[in-house]
């Protein structure tokens, strides 16, 4: 188990569906032994796995003990927190900071400060800039996304780093380089971020993470004491607040205001939408200032990945804006800026031979173009895409659906041919489904070269019109209970039958074997050795009365014999 990196798997509770791999639109999971894991290097942290894991196997790092370490040290250590809290909590921001401070926190602070400077910025960017594309830097994951997987535009990306690393600095600047800064928001990313820029951002915590931790340690926040140092440091936010809506960063920059009205605005969520709009789309041919305001998650952050609430997604967006406040006037100049370079750094594609590609399609019985149905079952997009991933050592031949079902088949088919037995699988319409070549002969008759002759054999055929013990398949589709029916005679013809539910009141089969012969055998030799037994007590009994005349016999001659020896032996003492 790897948790160093923020999103790692429980392998003892993934249970192999490749969700994770059908829905990551980078694949960066790795399928061994039928577990996924995570691809570190290919990761952009969205938590889209984390998400829709249906047995909750992908997990996000936990850093609460890092936070925890950074109280040891003596340092204060200053919160700074996303601006969507103020839709996914319900509580207000006393009471809020209150908690915050009872967990071991010096001070409070708005992530959103961060987000003004960084729209004043941009802003004074797009006003002195030329024609072209302009990407927004805010968010983490479209940031590493661009330059991972589409290097070509990370020259577009403004080098302006993100607001929770321009707040982090804003901070140290009002209360001391020497403090200690813990995001706490929605985003898995911002703990890549922080784990990239440890000198602004020490920890970073999601809103999963914060509510275990309140819990854990018994705090009530409905009913927590608060006080007048219960107020965000070093002052409330405004507008900046609107930036975890989809096009809050725009209407922030717009009320700093846009010189000539030369850029056309365009808010895009989500990587299918963003990578979508990146289409067919030549940087160096564009004539118009476009600025792009591109976050990883639909709708914005308020539908990140450890959101932790369960309101709807309208009521988060309506609390925003009601808690959120407006300068009457925007400074034209920030007070802090951080630039950032977004260097690309591509992921190796390594290009496989039309040999190698050949092989491994043929390990998944993909032999011929119409083979290869690009299902996506796999979780790729196409069979050539999974067999790329298969040869690099990512997936594995058990993903593909059709070639698992043709394997699954072939044994079945070759159990059925080799059992001596008959074997049939029937509907709940008592219609063949399966029937061995052993059924087919043990039933058919004459009939047995006609249907063994067509490709389909059996299938669809009428089971009542075929045997004549239907009513036995009926009683165990209607009762889901198997039947088992040892010498059932019918018909001159002894069977031993085993009725087993494959699917309750949908689906059954049967092993039924012809006993008939067998049967005469055993009777046969029964009846021969009951001839041998009344043959044998008719012998027995014989030798007996014999016996019996032979002992009458001679016991007479013993008597005799014994009275004649008394007469002598008295006439003697005379």
């Amino acid at each position: 188990m790897e948790k160093t990196y923020p999103v790692y798997t429980l392998k003892n509770e993934c249970n192999d569906c490749y969700k994770c791999i059908r829905d990551c639109h980078v694949k960066a999971i790795r399928i061994q032994g039928g577990s996924a894991s995570v691809i570190n290097d290919k990761c952009i942290a969205c938590g889209h796995c984390v998400t829709i894991c249906p047995v909750g196997a992908k997990k996000v790092r936990n850093d609460i003990d890092k936070v925890k370490a950074l109280f040891l040290t003596g340092k204060k250590v200053y919160v700074s927190l996303a601006p969507s809290w103020a839709g996914v909590y319900n509580f207000s921001k006393e009471k809020m900071i209150a908690a915050l401070k009872k967990l071991g926190f010096a001070g409070v602070s708005e992530t959103a400060l961060g987000a003004q400077e960084v729209s004043i910025q941009t802003a004074k960017m797009l006003n002195k800039g030329g024609a072209g594309l302009y990407i927004s830097s805010a968010c983490p994951v479209i940031d590493d996304y661009i330059r991972l997987y589409k290097p070509e535009f990370a020259n577009n990306i403004t080098p302006i780093a993100s607001p929770a690393l321009t707040h982090a600095s804003l901070l140290k600047d009002a209360f001391g380089d020497d403090i200690k800064v813990v995001f706490i928001g929605p985003c898995i990313a911002k703990k890549n971020e922080s784990d990239k820029h440890p000198d602004l951002i020490s920890v970073a915590l999601t809103f999963d993470e914060l509510n275990y931790w309140i819990k854990e340690e018994f705090i009530d926040v409905e009913h927590i004491e608060i006080n007048e140092d219960c107020k965000f440091v070093p002052e409330n936010a405004y507008e900046g607040a609107l930036y975890p809506l989809e096009g809050g960063m725009n209407e922030t920059i717009r009320r700093v205001g846009i010189e000539k009205n030369d850029v056309t605005f365009i808010g895009v969520s989500s990587l299918e939408a963003f990578d979508k709009s990146l289409q067919n789309i030549n940087p160096n041919k564009i004539t118009n200032k476009i600025f792009v305001e591109a976050l990883g998650c639909a709708g914005g952050c308020i539908n990140g990945p450890c959101l932790s609430s369960e309101k709807s997604r309208i009521m988060i967006t309506s609390d925003i804006y009601a808690k959120a406040e407006y300068r009457d006037e925007i400074p034209k100049e920030p007070k802090k800026v951080i630039y950032e370079d977004y260097l690309p750094s591509p992921v190796k594609k390594v290009e496989y031979s039309i040999d190698q590609i050949t092989k491994a399609l043929k390990k998944i019985s993909k032999h011929k173009p119409e083979d290869e149905l690009n299902c996506g079952g796999c979780g790729y997009g196409s069979c050539r895409e999974f067999v790329n991933a298969l040869i690099s050592g990512n997936a594995e031949t058990s993903m593909c659906v059709s070639y698992m079902r043709k394997i699954a088949v072939r044994k079945a088919a070759a159990m059925l041919r080799c059992m001596p037995s008959a074997v049939v699988i029937v509907d709940s319409n008592m219609e063949i489904v399966e029937a061995n070549d052993s059924f087919e002969q043990m039933f058919l008759g004459d009939m047995y070269e006609i249907f063994a002759s067509r490709q389909d054999g059996l299938t669809g055929a009428s089971l009542d019109r075929i045997i004549p013990f239907g009513e036995l398949f009926k009683s165990a589709l209607d009762t889901g209970k198997d039947i088992h029916q040892e010498h059932y005679a019918i018909d001159e013809k002894v069977y031993d039958i085993s009725i087993f539910t494959i699917e309750d009141n949908e689906l059954i089969g049967a092993v039924i074997s012809d006993v008939t012969k067998s049967e005469i055998d055993r009777s046969k030799i029964a009846q021969k050795a009951r001839e041998v037994i009344t043959k044998n007590i008719a012998t027995v009994q014989e030798i007996a009365s014999l016996l019996g005349e032979h002992m009458v016999e001679t016991e007479l001659l013993l008597n005799s014999i014994a009275e004649g020896y008394d007469s002598n032996i008295n006439e003697d003492k005379k």
